[in-house]
């Protein structure tokens, strides 16, 4: 579909010679009955090069190509309108390009708005420098979450303040849908002051995609989707969405081991292979449940969350599984998982996630 948009722009821009070609004498164009000045014919000649500068800017993604769009567009359309009789046809591939560079300056819009708001959220954490997880600091923590800490490697490394995680996803937007939808996703969580933001792509087909922004900060959740970052599909805030936030959060620990340490949770251990976190930070309260196998390694995290955020949303059990593990500066994390809503008709499994890299405490993050 992009190679056959840019050889539309580029047989386009091709097109636009004619008017130099006449304009300037070379040749007869028996297909431009209207007179073109030589001047007019030098413009002619700019426009057919910047449809050219438009679709190699396309081709290799460069986040401005929209503006170079809307500057070919425009310069063509008022030399189509100067001989409409015999160019107006022009404007239907003018039309294509439009739609093609709107739909780029939604997507920048979009991608710079988040951008804004994750360094946002990555300036007001300091990472701590020359801080290492000891021993100590996990006494009174509970007994399976002290062995998974050491079993993970977090032992003796710096804690973490800052988390960058890169992730591969299939997801279903309803109970009802058959077909995964790919998609791709960029994490930025803060530990000192708990937050995150979850940016994530997600491809129907090669026209329609969804670009989606989930928020904790605060102690305030929001879930922002947007349809080919353009038309919201949904904007949602409030006490629901940001207890669900919050318990998402506390799943994540899986990836963050530090995090067991804040001081905003707090922990009970219910057998030698289960501990129930509680956290409550900023007027926001929630908790959720961690198993571990005999290696010590997670396994599984519950939370009942609200799916919905509407007044008459209710509780359900939510889930992650976890699969298989990877190694990433040290620290040994869930890698490949699945998320799985418990409704009244059934299970409902939405996520398969892979974890592609993470980063801890990296500046270049901000």
């Amino acid at each position: 579909m992009r190679i056959i948009f840019l050889i539309i722009v580029i047989l386009h821009g091709l097109i636009h010679l004619l008017g130099f070609v006449k304009g300037i004498g070379l040749k007869e164009v028996k297909e431009l009955t209207l007179p073109i000045s030589k001047p007019l014919g030098f413009i002619w000649l700019a426009s057919a090069f910047i449809f050219l500068a438009y679709g190699i800017s396309f081709i290799v993604n460069y986040k401005y190509s929209w503006l170079i769009g809307f500057l070919a567009i425009a310069v063509s359309q008022i030399l189509i309108i100067l001989i409409w009789k015999d160019a107006k046809f022009g404007t239907i591939p003018n039309a294509l390009i439009f739609i093609v560079s709107f739909f780029s300056w939604g997507y920048y819009s979009f991608q710079k708005c988040i951008l804004e708001e994750t360094q946002q959220l990555l300036s007001q954490n300091k990472i701590i420098e020359n801080k290492i997880m000891t021993e100590s600091e996990i006494q009174l923590l509970p007994y399976p979450v002290k062995n998974w800490i050491r079993h993970s490697g977090a032992l003796g490394r710096p804690l973490i303040s800052i988390g960058k995680v890169v992730q591969s996803a299939q997801l279903k937007l309803n109970p009802g849908q058959e077909n995964w939808m790919n998609a791709t996703a960029i994490q930025y969580t803060t530990i000192d002051k708990p937050a995150f933001i979850w940016a994530v792509d997600v491809k129907m087909n090669n026209i329609v995609s969804f670009k989606g922004r989930d928020k904790f900060e605060n102690g305030n959740g929001e879930m922002l989707i947007k349809m080919n970052s353009l038309i919201n599909i949904v904007n949602e805030q409030g006490e629901k969405l940001s207890e669900a936030s919050l318990q998402r959060f506390l799943g994540e620990m899986v990836w963050f081991p530090s995090l067991a340490l804040s001081p905003y949770i707090s922990w009970e251990q219910i057998n030698d292979t289960t501990a129930r976190a509680t956290m409550s930070y900023k007027g926001t309260s929630g908790s959720g449940t961690f198993y571990f196998n005999d290696k010590s390694d997670i396994t599984k995290f519950t939370a009942f969350r609200y799916k919905d955020n509407n007044a008459v949303a209710k509780k359900h059990e939510w889930s992650i599984s976890i699969s298989d593990y990877k190694t990433f500066e040290g620290v040994k994390v869930p890698a490949i998982m699945s998320s799985t809503w418990k409704l009244d008709a059934g299970d409902w499994t939405w996520l398969k996630l892979e974890v592609l890299d993470i980063k801890y405490n990296d500046e270049s993050s901000k």
